[in-house]
């Protein structure tokens, strides 16, 4: 140290110190768990009660779900004499035998069998609809379309007619595939949303069918195909019809704004199932005489309508939380009420209410069971002619564990979704 501030500066350093790690108890796994499990004596005590409650509760299942189950047989008292043959008597294993002998029929119902490529068809296109509505690039197409490819293979290699593999979905996942490939970059997006805009009306050429397609009544429906007709209308249907609501709500013109709040007021008061026996019994006294209105499109009428009330005070919420300025600042740049909707307002409030709309959505998804009470046969609706079968009499918990995992895949898949689009629409923001 020179002696010339040394009686002001106590010390200065006059080497500089190598950089030195972090602790190794603060990185790696052991600053993960410390960071994440025991960050505190209380986080502590409950990461320690949960893991005791898991290796309590998931030995039982896992040995009756897994390792005693029963894949293989043609009825409950055959998986019933197979585990007490294996495992001795007195004890249980689950019947997953059930699910494999009627698995077609959760999934489509009574839709005829020779028929069935056309929902699997329907399903693979609504894929590739939404695609361009949740992602910038269609790559992601390519390998689902592949998973889709591989799970044929294998499904008609373990029936043992490898020729059955050359069929219209498996061609319609090769199209697709080549085309994303080709095409699936995010400056081909928009002819990808022109397809989505033509869905709907494909979908339903190939369900109901007609022209030159076998037509197939409604009464046919059923099972998770009509789960995903209900719960993918409804969802596609209630989003628009909520945003137009809300902004009906907030107009300056009295009689829209009454109008719309009636409407809001009046759904949001009657319970979901009421209107399902409006549609399934009154809707029909108010339509010309001769009229045969089919029962599922009344029913997508009424959950469309069920879920664009929730939907726009959803979005109600999302325009109220934006400042004036925003407002003021359309109103300055000159720009019209429905430009200034479309370029400010409507991408900020809709950003802001992601988590409400895709609970909203969850919910609409959920509530397709309650068909079943107008006689309408979704997954849980199909239960009871399973179990009043003489082969299948007694069995519940494989039926209902099966329904519960498709419903948690369908809920979780949306839920990580919102997730994933929040993340990115944070990051956008911070660019």
């Amino acid at each position: 140290m020179s002696g010339t501030h040394a009686e002001t500066v106590p010390y200065v350093a006059q080497t500089q110190y190598p950089t030195q790690p972090p602790p190794g108890s603060s990185t790696g796994v052991m600053g993960w768990l410390r960071a994440n499990l025991f960050s505190s004596w209380f986080n502590s005590l409950l990461t320690i009660l949960s893991i005791a409650f898991l290796a309590w509760l998931l030995p039982g299942i896992i040995d009756w779900a897994i390792l005693k189950a029963v894949w293989h047989a043609s009825s409950l008292s055959e998986c019933r004499d197979i585990i007490r043959e294996t495992h001795g008597e007195g004890v249980s294993g689950a019947c997953w035998a059930v699910i494999r002998e009627r698995y077609n029929q959760i999934i489509y119902g009574f839709y005829p069998d020779e028929l069935r490529w056309r929902p699997n068809v329907a399903f693979l296109l609504m894929v590739v609809a939404v695609m361009p509505v949740l992602f910038r690039s269609m790559r992601p197409l390519i390998w689902i379309m592949a998973g889709v490819v591989a799970i044929a293979l294998f499904t008609w290699v373990d029936r043992g007619n490898i020729a059955g593999f050359i069929n219209p979905t498996v061609g319609v996942a090769v199209a697709v595939a080549i085309l994303a490939f080709l095409f699936g970059g995010p400056a081909y997006r928009r002819k990808w949303l022109a397809f989505s805009l033509v869905f709907p009306f494909l979908a339903f050429f190939l369900l109901w069918g007609g022209l030159f397609l076998e037509s197939v009544p409604s009464s046919r429906f059923g099972g998770l195909l009509l789960t995903m007709v209900i719960g993918v209308t409804g969802i596609a249907g209630s989003l628009p019809l909520g945003i137009l609501l809300a902004l009906g709500r907030q107009s300056r013109l009295p009689v829209l704004q009454v109008i719309c709040v009636t409407f809001i007021e009046f759904i949001r008061g009657v319970p979901l199932i009421t209107l399902l026996f409006v549609a399934s019994t009154l809707l029909n006294y108010f339509m010309p005489p001769g009229t045969d209105f089919d029962i599922i499109p009344r029913v997508l009428i009424m959950a469309t309508l069920f879920a664009s009330a929730y939907m726009a005070e959803v979005i109600r919420g999302g325009l109220a939380a934006l400042p004036n300025g925003q407002y003021e600042a359309a109103d300055t740049l000159g720009l019209s009420y429905w430009q200034g909707m479309r370029l400010i307002i409507l991408p900020q409030a809709l950003k802001i209410s992601i988590p409400g709309i895709v609970n909203t959505f969850i919910g609409l998804f959920k509530d397709t069971t309650l068909v079943a009470v107008i006689g309408l046969l979704d997954p849980l609706g199909l239960t009871k002619p399973i179990r009043s079968d003489s082969d299948w009499n007694g069995i519940v918990w494989e039926l209902y564990g099966f329904i519960a995992l498709l419903f948690f895949v369908c809920c979780f898949g949306m839920s990580r979704y919102s997730m994933f689009l929040e993340k990115r629409l944070r990051a956008s923001d911070r660019r």
